[in-house]
């Protein structure tokens, strides 16, 4: 086989299919997670990896909802459980719960921070008119968290906003 008929298979401009796979072409994606019996979604561009639970080392003085930090290759993540942090139900550990490392870069710095969830479900495309504003009617989570809400058959995702996820509050003795 020479080189032009191997530049022949290249896909040009336009051709969004390749060998079955379907390439998205707009919108956002989104990780898809489960919190008690809701689901919520976080912009996956953002999610650097997802981690079986471990208990991570525990840091003293810390809010509840922080369970403590991990080695991750050489950096120190902090681990919050998001269950707790929106106090939503108990906290349970088993064989589905995860953690969701995700990274984001602010102003010249990065963070990186692990979230508890109960378990990873699916990766959701959401065009940008389908994501809806959340209401404001004082819930369990409060309203600069969520980006916005998307339904999804008879269900609704929220959509998290990963940069006021990232800020820990001052704890309060």
């Amino acid at each position: 086989m020479d080189i032009q008929s191997l530049v022949d298979n290249v896909p040009v401009e336009g051709e969004y299919s390749l060998e079955g796979i379907d390439f998205i072409t707009s919108g956002e994606q989104f990780l898809t997670f489960q919190l008690a019996q809701e689901q919520y979604g976080v912009d996956i561009l953002c999610v650097e990896e997802i981690r079986s639970w471990e208990q991570p080392t525990i840091i003293p003085n810390s809010p509840s909802y922080i369970k403590g930090v991990i080695n991750m290759r050489g950096i120190i993540v902090p681990i919050i459980d998001l269950r707790m942090k929106f106090s939503i139900g108990e906290a349970v550990y088993n064989e589905t719960t995860v953690v969701v490392v995700l990274t984001v870069e602010n102003k010249h710095i990065t963070r990186t921070i692990g979230f508890v969830v109960d378990a990873v479900s699916d990766v959701l495309n959401a065009e940008e008119n389908e994501i809806l504003n959340a209401p404001v009617f004082g819930g369990c989570i409060s309203q600069h968290y969520i980006k916005g809400l998307v339904n999804v058959g008879d269900n609704i995702v929220t959509l998290l906003n990963v940069q006021a996820l990232q800020s820990i509050e001052p704890h309060k003795h």
